[in-house]
């Protein structure tokens, strides 16, 4: 399983303040069937988070380790057991010889991302373009697996999958406080909100 061929077009991104609920986080999230999960170095204890999450999870779980942002970054995540890294822009660096969702916004951006090897673009932000830039760059781009990333709700999580993303990457709108130390019933239920239609998404 690789972030190219999701189970489900969720991408969680986890990022906190607290390690211990940040872990609790994940394993929420996997426990309500989201089996992409992004830790975000900027969590605390971010690379034993990934660590103890990894030891935890079963196969059928793609976790991955997200604002990866220099080659020592990269190279602590693989060695801590991330599936995947997410970079938030572009990265002129070897990386270890794991799939890279790279970070890119323009067209020139999106064409250096391919030829340095990713498996897909995080377009990022894209809150600044909406899905209507999205589409747009669609038409350039058919082939190119898109994860759309930054201020994403249900709403344009739907129209970014109708226009063709390969998946959504979503933090604080699904994960609330809860990496934070705070309500994990109430992330359950946003879990299974988000869950159930984005799947009801991909049937339509």
């Amino acid at each position: 399983m690789n972030p190219t061929e999701p189970q489900h077009p969720l991408l969680a991104i986890v990022r906190g303040t607290d390690a211990d609920a940040a872990l609790k986080t994940v394993l929420t999230l996997a426990d309500e069937d989201i089996t992409t999960i992004e830790v975000s170095l900027t969590t605390a204890n971010a690379l034993g988070v990934i660590e103890r999450a990894r030891d935890a999870l079963g196969a059928h779980v793609l976790l991955g380790a997200g604002t990866v942002i220099t080659p020592d970054d990269a190279a602590r995540a693989a060695d801590a057991g991330a599936g995947f890294l997410v970079t938030p822009g572009l990265l002129d660096a070897p990386l270890p010889e794991l799939p890279v969702v790279m970070g890119a916004f323009t067209p020139t951006e999106i064409i250096i991302a391919r030829d340095r090897g990713a498996r897909a673009v995080k377009l990022f932000p894209s809150s600044l373009g909406g899905p209507g830039y999205f589409r747009a760059l669609r038409q350039p781009f058919p082939d190119v697996p898109f994860v759309p990333v930054g201020g994403i709700d249900l709403t344009a999580a739907r129209a970014y999958l109708a226009a063709g993303a390969l998946a959504v990457g979503v933090g604080s709108p699904l994960i609330g406080d809860a990496a934070d130390g705070g309500d994990l019933d109430a992330l359950r239920l946003r879990a299974r909100t988000w869950h159930r239609a984005l799947t009801d998404e991909l049937t339509r």
